[in-house]
């Protein structure tokens, strides 16, 4: 069996009083909808931010910018007789406009849902390590403003 690699890159998009996120819902072979973050394969020529905020674009109408990265997650799979070894590297965006849209064809739903419950909703436990990394650094933000009040 042939091994190939593949680099994707995208993130979690947060609004401005990061409160909520945009979630994509794909089907599963069995007909079940899994929420995850939205990603998607490197272009030549961009860098990995630039795919993050292309593919957010693409697969949820939502235009962002990235804050900061939230790391790297690789896992192997099977598909077309091929074994794959994905990496997809993970960034925090601040959606800046757009409205959500599930018109990308790989994406069955779309959705602004509360970081509170992004954990419980998101199918993936590599992925809810980055929300749970993303709300510690809002946490952080949060504190080093509140501390900077009245210096």
């Amino acid at each position: 069996m042939t091994t190939v690699d593949e680099t994707s890159a995208g993130g979690l998009v947060v609004d401005a009083d990061r409160r909520h996120a945009v979630l994509i819902g794909r089907l599963d072979r069995h007909g079940k909808l899994l929420w995850s973050l939205p990603k998607g394969h490197i272009e030549d020529g961009e860098t990995v931010e630039q795919t993050a905020m292309r593919e957010v674009k693409e697969e949820t109408g939502i235009s962002a910018r990235v804050l900061s990265s939230l790391g790297t997650i690789d896992y192997w799979f099977v598909a077309e007789r091929r074994r794959v070894h994905k990496t997809v590297h993970h960034f925090l965006l601040e959606a800046t406009g757009g409205e959500l849209s599930d018109e990308d064809v790989e994406v069955t739903e779309v959705a602004w849902v509360p970081v509170a419950e992004l954990e419980n909703r998101l199918a993936y436990t590599d992925e809810r390590a980055l929300v749970r990394k993303a709300r510690q650094l809002f946490e952080d933000s949060n504190r080093a403003a509140t501390e900077g009040v009245g210096e």
